[in-house]
């Protein structure tokens, strides 16, 4: 006899949860868990000397301390640390978004052979061979005074003497996060526009639209979905990066990522994990207000 449709109903959920149950647990042992140990660690009371497992509210008071009074030191440490976090994680992704979508168009849209695209993509994630840091410090020689940058612009007359501000500057920081984190937008933009159904665009077209009115209203509405994507990998990745700004800005510029780095050298350990928490809660603010802008589980 065959099963009741309530049976089969809970057979076929059963037989889901124990599919899902493996990557579940993985998550739960090496993303959920880790996540609630900071938690807990961060209302810690700590010496300079050892941890002490005491409910203290000690370091997100430390950590907001003259936030909330406005006078002229107005904005406190914290709050001039998380505007110049932010501030470059809006440069970069501004940037990304722009250079990662004008890539992916060319990819998907000016070229007809499916051998030249893959040859030019897979061009574009040849950087990922090597290391980050390596990619990164290959700026150093090419910004600082004595650089291939300064001695060209001397020698063509545009200056007369090293720009300072190639190198160790907010200009050296960003300059590397976009040559790092341009491709998490470009591969996500690229399968969206990728998945557009071309007859759309023959429509449009046929229909009188421009090309711009084409890119506005047909096309970057059907990308959204890659775009989303992309910003959340580059905020997520600039947010909490401490290398990059460290090193191209000299050890001289302030981020959130560094904040918690320089804690956790001098074993300020629940100190950096209420850090590691107000954080947190600030990237997920803004992926969720990105995902509210597009439904990417409908959309993919």
């Amino acid at each position: 006899m065959s099963s009741s449709p309530p049976e089969a109903a809970a057979s076929t959920g059963r037989a889901a949860l124990l599919q899902a149950a493996p990557l579940a647990l993985v998550l739960a042992g090496f993303f959920v868990l880790p996540l609630l140990a900071t938690a807990v660690v961060s209302f810690w009371d700590y010496t300079e000397y050892s941890l002490v497992p005491a409910v203290t509210l000690r370091n997100y008071r430390e950590m907001f301390e003259g936030c909330l009074t406005f006078g002229p030191d107005w904005p406190c440490t914290t709050v001039r640390t998380y505007l110049s976090t932010l501030k470059f994680c809006l440069l970069v992704w501004g940037f990304t978004l722009v250079i990662g979508f004008t890539v992916a168009y060319f990819l998907a849209f000016h070229l007809r052979s499916d051998t030249t695209r893959t040859a030019l993509f897979l061009l574009c994630t040849a950087p990922f061979l090597t290391s980050n840091v390596i990619r990164m410090i290959s700026w150093i020689p090419l910004l600082g005074r004595e650089g291939a940058v300064n001695r060209s612009l001397i020698a063509l007359k545009i200056t007369d003497q090293p720009l300072d501000w190639l190198l160790f500057s907010d200009f050296s920081v960003v300059l590397a996060f976009v040559h790092l984190y341009t491709l998490f937008v470009t591969v996500p933009v690229f399968n969206s526009l990728m998945r557009i159904d071309r007859r759309l665009i023959e429509a449009a077209r046929d229909a009188g639209a421009s090309g711009w009115q084409i890119l506005w209203h047909v096309i970057i509405p059907l990308a959204r979905p890659g775009i989303v994507i992309g910003s959340i990998f580059v905020i997520v990745l600039v947010m909490g990066d401490f290398v990059t700004i460290g090193v191209m800005g000299g050890q001289q510029i302030a981020s959130v990522g560094k904040v918690i780095q320089v804690q956790m050298s001098y074993l300020q350990f629940p100190a950096a994990a209420a850090q590691a928490v107000v954080l947190l809660a600030l990237v997920l603010l803004i992926i969720v207000a990105l995902t509210r802008a597009v439904d990417i589980r409908r959309e993919l």
